[in-house]
């Protein structure tokens, strides 16, 4: 009981507050950040590929096998003439030696591979990016669907407990009226199947608003919202307004050109790799017994032949074109989706006009007729028309505020624009 009071003292929402909620407080985005931050993490290795790798190795050894046993004691500094000994040499003692080494190898030049895989890792990070925010405002449109559908199912409950009252009131009237031998029973039994209709409605409104209000919280990051709406359905909506590049896009763009520097570093694999190493060494038989070396050393190393190499230069050249295809495709769409959302928006807000004219001649219509039902010039019957047909006027304008709302969400979504002007 203590929860639900809780839930019900909740402070009005407005669509913003429930946006940033869900930009804040979603698993879906959170687990789209962490995608980010992985990528990030991703090109910061790729960024390190040019810098020097350091390894240090420490090892301990005995053996008698005759060639490590000869080169240990070479390491150590200690070879005698005497170890040079058949016998010596065939059949050495067990010998013990511990030390390490210190190596530093730098990477010269790869064929370009490692400053292709550094753009790629870049390009690819930035991608991951821009498709986070496009994973924002499309969840902000959903947002948006779930705010003011449950708004619209909250006003259609209230509009059906309205008109279940008005039933009341009317059989309370035509009962006396039948009591009275001034109206047929019929009447009365007419009202009594509006009443359980009537009635129908308010449950399956009631259940409406409670999968909204759900729908709304798992959008959000929360349990289903019990609380008000402070940002009102038929809100006047300001001019729409063209955004900035849409973030899908700019995540093709990228992609693309990170599948293009993909394709150069498989191409470099094909080409010859110089590298640097330096390194120290030493090896002991005692604490001061020991040998210490050094080396430096350029190297050249190039693979003249490899089918799997020359295979997967020619896959990622051909990824490269395809996600180039993509982002053209995908251009293409966002032009489509645009001019489509213009479309929808300027029929919703047509259809908003002639449901508000709608509405105002049913209301009248039956406001007319109940009155001359009550001097007794009308039957019953066109009472409850003009009753059904207010309440689909009002079902139609319900339906067409929330297609004007959700289809500027969309046209903003579509052009790239802040939803309900809300930025990150």
């Amino acid at each position: 009981m203590l929860l639900g009071v809780g839930l019900l003292a909740q402070e009005p929402l407005t669509v913003a507050e429930a946006i940033r909620r869900a930009w804040t407080d979603q698993a879906g985005l959170r687990a789209g950040q962490a995608l980010v931050e992985a990528r990030e993490v991703d090109a910061e290795a790729l960024r390190d590929l040019r810098l020097p790798s350091l390894t240090l190795s420490a090892n301990g050894v005995r053996t008698n096998e005759p060639m490590q046993a000869f080169g240990i004691k070479l390491n150590q500094a200690r070879i005698a003439s005497s170890d040079f000994n058949p016998t010596s040499l065939n059949h050495p003692d067990p010998i013990s030696a511990f030390g390490g080494s210190f190596v530093v190898q730098q990477p010269l030049y790869a064929g370009g591979r490692i400053s292709s895989a550094r753009r790629a890792g870049a390009f690819m990070a930035q991608a991951e990016q821009a498709s986070q925010e496009r994973r924002k405002q499309e969840t902000a449109q959903q947002v948006v669907e779930a705010y003011f559908g449950a708004q619209a199912a909250e006003q259609a409950l209230l509009w059906a407990e309205e008109t279940l009252a008005w039933v009341r009131g009317m059989e309370a009237f035509v009962d006396a009226r039948v009591a009275q031998g001034l109206m047929l029973e019929a009447e009365a039994q007419r009202l009594k199947a509006a009443h359980a209709q009537v009635e129908a409605q308010r449950v399956e409104a009631q259940a409406r608003v409670r999968n909204a209000r759900s729908g709304l919280g798992l959008l959000t990051g929360k349990g289903p919202f019990q609380g008000g709406f402070a940002t009102p359905l038929d809100l006047v909506l300001p001019e729409a307004v063209m955004g900035s590049n849409r973030a899908d896009l700019v995540a093709a763009s990228f992609q693309a050109q990170a599948a293009q520097e993909q394709a150069k570093a498989a191409s470099g694999s094909l080409l010859p790799e110089v590298g640097l190493e330096l390194g120290v060494g030493t090896l002991h038989q005692s604490w001061s017994d020991k040998g210490n070396w050094s080396w430096a050393a350029v190297g050249v190393k190039w693979r003249v032949f490899s089918a799997p190499d020359r295979s997967k230069a020619h896959a990622a050249r051909a990824q490269a074109r395809a996600a180039e295809e993509t982002r053209t495709f995908k251009q293409q769409q966002a032009e489509h989706e645009t001019r489509v959302a213009r479309e929808n928006m300027s029929a919703a807000e047509a259809r908003v006009v002639a449901a508000r004219q709608a509405l105002a001649a049913a209301e009248e219509s039956k406001r007319l007729r109940e009155a001359r039902h009550r001097e007794g010039l009308t039957p019953l019957t066109e009472v409850l028309d003009a009753e059904a047909v207010r309440q689909g006027a009002r079902a139609l304008l319900l339906q067409s505020l929330y297609d004007l709302r959700t289809s500027r969400a969309a046209l903003d979504l579509a052009t790239g624009a802040p939803i309900e002007g809300v930025t990150p």
